[in-house]
């Protein structure tokens, strides 16, 4: 027997009590008997035993029926078309007043979240201020009332209001960088634009030459001796020669990259692999640099004689062996220092791992006129390590003419010819001669001894008027027998003094002038 409940208002809580009352009393009754005792003689929960033990399976079908037991309760309830619905304040839903506390309420809770600062936490518990939708009948619904608690029950559980920033999501792109899986293609372009990337994904053989032959395609240095360096951290040396020597241009990066890290021991290994003896050998002396004792560094350059240089290297080894063998010699007796020459002219700074011109003004400066038998003998130098006229007389003639050797100066221009008369001869031109006697402050008759002997007039004037030697330029004027130059230049003297009576009495003499 279906009961109706009256289309009234009800306004007082009491009448609220009779009419939940009212509508279980017909939930009741609408079931039928069969359904009452089923009902009443099951049971969803097992009385406990020391024998049983519940497992997940069990707990499952209880769920289950419990749910099977809701849908029907559902299905009961959805031919109650003409029950009423009315809120929690006693207003049918749907009415004039209820829609406009609805929007009144909807408007005030925007507002209250809107007065939220941005990440205010409020610790205070609340609960929905807005007039709650929910029917008397939908209570009994299941998926009305599944909808409703649920929303109730996360209200009263939120003790607290967070808001927080809303997160983005980052696209998809950039999610590969944390993806290692690329080809060489790729990440040979990764290398380049300066993002992340791994090359330890490239562990065979194949994938690393690939990866190789791709960054040289890309003819990017810097990704080359990148890929190269891990080349040579996972791969011997021997393997790895092996493939660089069809790789060109690999090859010369690896090399170049091998001389800047100075791994010298290494870069020999590649050259000798590759056939390249002379540049081997190189590389292998270039070590001497290294050692700063001088009698090891003696010894290892005469380990590196045997070495194959081509002629021009060998030679030049063979004369640094021989170099720094005889400067050790020549160091240990002039250390001690008993001629007067190193007591009036202290020595500046050790003669070991000079270069041979270096030595050659040592010699020239402190053991000028020894034997040609002595090692310090500048005669011996010269000869033994194929010294040049030029590079000699240059070399001498500044040692000397610092020390104010004048004689020594002249003897070295000094020759004798065939008939047995001396002149003078330089290979180098007076004009240079002259040059370096006025920067050692050689005096005026040393200079126009030797500015008498420039060969161009020109630049002879020239530089008697530089070094202001006047008798070179009137000896000059005379010898070209121009009476107007000399005339002119009388004037550039002072007046009374030897040159101007110099002047004066070749003006008066019986010379035929030009003009």
């Amino acid at each position: 027997m279906h009961v109706s409940i009256a289309k009234e208002q009800v306004s007082s809580q009491n009448s609220f009590i009779t009419l939940i009352n009212y509508r279980w009393v017909d939930c009741m009754m609408s079931r039928g008997k069969p359904d009452e005792d089923d009902y009443w003689n099951s049971s969803k929960f097992k009385a406990f035993t020391f024998d049983d033990e519940d497992d997940d399976f069990t707990k499952l079908k209880e769920s289950k029926k419990a749910v099977n037991s809701i849908r029907l309760l559902d299905e009961d309830d959805d031919d109650d078309d003409d029950v009423e619905k009315v809120s929690w304040s006693g207003e049918p839903i749907g009415s004039i007043s209820w829609s406009v506390k609805e929007t009144a309420s909807s408007i005030r809770s925007t507002g209250e979240v809107r007065d939220q600062g941005f990440p205010k936490i409020d610790t205070a518990p609340s609960l929905p201020k807005q007039g709650s939708s929910y029917s008397l009948s939908s209570l009994f619904k299941a998926k009305s009332r599944t909808a409703g608690f649920s929303s109730f029950s996360e209200s009263v559980s939120d003790t607290s209001t967070r808001v927080y920033a809303p997160e983005l999501r980052k696209p998809k792109a950039e999610y590969k960088d944390y993806v290692s899986d690329w080809n060489p293609e790729e990440t040979v372009r990764r290398m380049q634009r300066g993002k992340v990337y791994s090359l330890e994904r490239f562990r065979s053989l194949q994938d690393k030459m690939l990866l190789l032959d791709e960054a040289v395609s890309a003819h990017d240095g810097n990704v080359i001796t990148a890929v190269l360096i891990f080349l040579k951290r996972s791969l011997s040396k021997e393997i790895l020669f092996r493939e660089l020597t069809d790789r060109e241009i690999a090859l010369r990066h690896y090399v170049h990259y091998l001389k800047e890290m100075g791994e010298q021991r290494l870069l020999v290994d590649l050259l000798k692999s590759l056939g390249r003896t002379e540049d081997m050998a190189l590389m292998q002396y270039k070590e001497h640099l290294n050692i700063k004792d001088e009698n090891r560094r003696r010894d290892f350059l005469k380990n590196c004689l045997s070495l194959p240089f081509s002629p021009d290297d060998s030679t030049h080894v063979q004369d640094h062996y021989t170099l720094l063998e005889r400067q050790i010699i020549i160091e240990a007796n002039d250390k001690k220092g008993d001629s007067d020459i190193f007591r009036k002219y202290p020595r500046k700074a050790s003669i070991l791992n000079m270069p041979i011109i270096t030595t050659l003004y040592y010699s020239c400066f402190y053991h000028y006129g020894e034997s040609e038998g002595t090692y310090s003998s500048p005669a011996n130098i010269r000869k033994t390590f194929r010294i040049s006229d030029k590079q000699y007389i240059l070399t001498a003639l500044g040692a000397r003419a610092k020390l104010k050797s004048w004689l020594d100066v002249d003897s070295l221009f000094n020759s004798k010819n065939w008939l047995g008369y001396t002149k003078k001869r330089s290979p180098i031109g007076f004009h240079r001669v002259v040059d370096i006697l006025h920067k050692n402050n050689a005096p005026v008759q040393v200079l126009q001894e030797y500015l008498c002997l420039v060969d161009d007039t020109e630049q002879k004037i020239s530089l008697a008027q530089k070094y202001k030697c006047h008798n070179v330029i009137i000896n000059t004027y005379k010898d070209l027998k121009d009476r107007q130059q000399l005339i002119a230049y009388r004037g550039k003297v002072e007046r009374g003094s030897p040159e101007d009576r110099l002047i004066e009495e070749l003006l008066n003499s019986q010379i035929r002038w030009k003009n």
